[in-house]
Parts: structure tokens; sequence; C-alpha cells
């Protein structure tokens, strides 16, 4: 078999890139892995101020799980107050009956006249609020003294609104509008349905 010069050449130049690929193939890694660093004189303070931090940090866990349990017994506490009930009427009638309850308990006692059942509404994310509305007759001294008996109770109860109207300046009576909202579980609240849907 006779070869020309060509053939010789590619041969020579298959030969060299054979040898060229093998070392760049074989030749030792400069892994960040086994490199070894160094300590320098800036690296140690900075390294020692991480730990103190550090320590600082592991230093307060405990005061913070403390601080964390005693939020979650208020928040258990608190929740207790929380009306319930299987349907939302029934927790605004819940309502009203502490209500009336508060009111009978003033001196002398007060009257609700007339009543109303509003829906429930969303209260965050995971709440909702039942609202009640009264209309009674009474002096400024029971509103007073009622207003603060609602604000009292351990029940998540609070004045949402009221009206009032001056009936008789001589015995300093008043006519009295006021809206309640106790907190019911967010299960109670109507799910709303979005826009165009059936």
């Amino acid at each position: 078999m006779n070869m020309t010069e060509r053939d010789r050449r590619a041969l020579m130049l298959l030969a060299g890139c054979a040898v060229l690929f093998l070392a760049i193939y074989f030749w030792p890694s400069h892994d960040a892995s086994t490199e070894v660093v160094t300590p320098d004189a800036t690296s140690i303070p900075a390294a020692e101020r991480r730990l103190a931090r550090l320590r600082d940090l592991a230093a307060t866990v405990p005061a913070r799980q403390k601080v964390l349990d005693e939020a979650r017994k208020e928040l258990a506490q608190r929740e207790n107050g929380i009306y319930k009930g299987e349907t939302a009427p029934q927790t605004a009638a819940g309502i009203l009956q502490h209500l009336r309850k508060l009111a009978r308990a003033q001196s002398p006692p007060i009257e609700i006249q007339q009543t109303e059942l509003g829906p429930a509404e969303p209260l965050g994310k995971d709440y909702g609020e039942s609202i009640v509305t009264v209309n009674f007759t009474c002096r400024i001294v029971q509103l007073l003294n009622l207003l603060g008996d609602i604000s009292a109770q351990p029940e998540l109860l609070a004045t949402r609104d009221f009206t009032i109207r001056a009936l008789d300046p001589k015995q300093k009576t008043m006519s009295v509008r006021l809206t309640v909202s106790g907190v019911v579980g967010r299960q109670l609240v109507p799910k709303r349905k979005e826009f165009g849907s059936l």
C-alpha cells in the first residue's frame, strides 16, 4: 500500500491532535475542594464576630420560644370568645341573647325594643363577623355603662356603630340604635359568587 504525501500529513496531524487531546484530558484538575486556604489576618476577626453573633442568637432562642408559647396560649384563650353555632343566624341569636343579658343588667334595666340580625361578613382570612342591631330607649349613664360592659366581655364582641337621638330633654332620655358585631368562625360566612357565575 502506497501512501501519498497528503495521507502522511493527515496522519501526522491526527497524531498531534490525539496527543493534544490526551494531554488536556489527563491534565491534573484544579478543584476548589482540594485547595487549602491559608487563614489571613482579616478573616479571623470576621469569623470571631460571626461566632459571637451566632452565640447571641442562640442565647435568645429560649426567650423567643417562651414568647411564642405565651402568644399561642393567649390566642387559644381569645378563641374561646368566638361565638359558636351551626349557622350564621344561630350565632347572631347568641349575640342578641348576650346583648339582652347585658342590657337587663343595667340599673334600671334597658328594654330592647327592636332587633335586626345581619348576615355574617368576612373578618380577615380566618374569621367572620356576625352583626346584630338593636333599638332601645335609655339615659346617657345607662348607655355608657352598657358600652363599657360590651367592651369588658371575654367574648369577642364589639360596638360597630350607634346613632343617638334625644327624646325627652327633661328626663334626659334618648333613642339609641346600636350595632354590635361578634367574631364567628369563617365557615359561617357565605361564599361570594363570582361575577358571571350561575
